[in-house]
């Protein structure tokens, strides 16, 4: 079957990205611009494309970003593709949204290291910007706040559809092998679909790394607790996207795995409890890499 009428493959719990066209074109090529400006932070060398690359997958392939002073963060930059299908945004869920989460690297001291009235000075002194941010906001001063609306008008939009599984979810069938079929069941069978799915296969809860064995990799990282503070939130992450996984290694928060297979078992070990086979690591695998879009 395919492209034919509603089939069983619309109940599945990974949906397809759904194409929009419903945008504000003079916003998001403004924030494509700023998105780009490395003269928003202190050295006027580091961009939010630094980290985010997009020639990269949306992230940097580094265990760690280098900022300001070639400094290393402490924690691996997960990728801004598809960000926009996180329920909160960095590891820990500490920015409700792109736009909250745009305003941080530009004033820590570690990435951007500027603040966020240098910042706006910066753009207020090229006559360029004040001209976009004119026609984009009228006649609004350019504010902190709108600098980080409209980064994140155009990073609401760096979603990517058409994957093979994208559409072999519409019933294109030829799109997928049946090693890489096995591969999917697998992945539901064994219980990774229960935190991996939706639009961007993940991103929607949060979790505990070592939910069946105690992650003892990296204990220093006490995820969501920074936010809460609240015991029961320790060592709990915001589940990542799956979607174009094979480019943005190495994996995890902590960045210990470097390869897809590795992270697959890790992710059996931890939170499944379970070992998998070298022939279902590999089917898995396989499933993986056609999330690619």
């Amino acid at each position: 079957m395919q492209g034919g009428a509603v089939s069983e493959r619309s109940k599945e719990p990974i949906q397809p990205i759904l194409i929009s066209f419903d945008y504000d074109r003079a916003k998001i090529e403004l924030g494509k611009k700023l998105f780009f400006e490395p003269r928003l932070s202190k050295s006027g060398w580091i961009s939010c494309n630094s980290c985010h690359n997009l020639s990269t997958g949306g992230a940097d392939n580094l265990p760690s970003s280098i900022g300001h002073k070639w400094l290393f963060g402490p924690i691996n930059s997960p990728t801004v593709l598809n960000a926009k299908f996180n329920l909160a945004q960095f590891w820990d869920g500490r920015a409700k949204d792109l736009k909250e989460q745009a305003k941080g690297p530009i004033a820590n001291p570690m990435e951007m290291a500027s603040n966020h009235e240098i910042a706006v000075r910066v753009l207020q002194s090229i006559p360029e910007y004040v001209q976009w941010f004119k026609e984009v906001y009228k006649d609004e001063k350019i504010t902190i706040d709108n600098v980080a609306d409209a980064i994140a008008a155009f990073e609401e939009t760096l979603t990517t559809p058409n994957s093979r599984f994208d559409w072999w979810l519409k019933d294109y069938d030829d799109k997928l092998s049946e090693f890489e079929k096995e591969g999917y069941d697998l992945f539901k069978s064994k219980g990774c679909i229960n935190c991996h799915n939706g639009f961007g296969v993940g991103g929607n809860s949060f979790q505990k790394f070592g939910i069946a064995k105690p992650y003892d990799k990296d204990t220093q990282t006490l995820g969501r607790y920074n936010v809460t503070k609240d015991e029961k939130d320790k060592y709990v992450f915001k589940v990542p996207l799956l979607r174009n996984i094979e480019l943005t290694a190495p994996y995890f928060h902590d960045a210990s795995a470097w390869n897809l297979s590795e992270a697959v078992n890790i992710m059996a070990e931890y939170q499944l409890g379970i070992t998998l086979t070298a022939d279902e690591t590999n089917k898995i695998v396989a499933f993986l890499r056609t999330l690619t879009g």
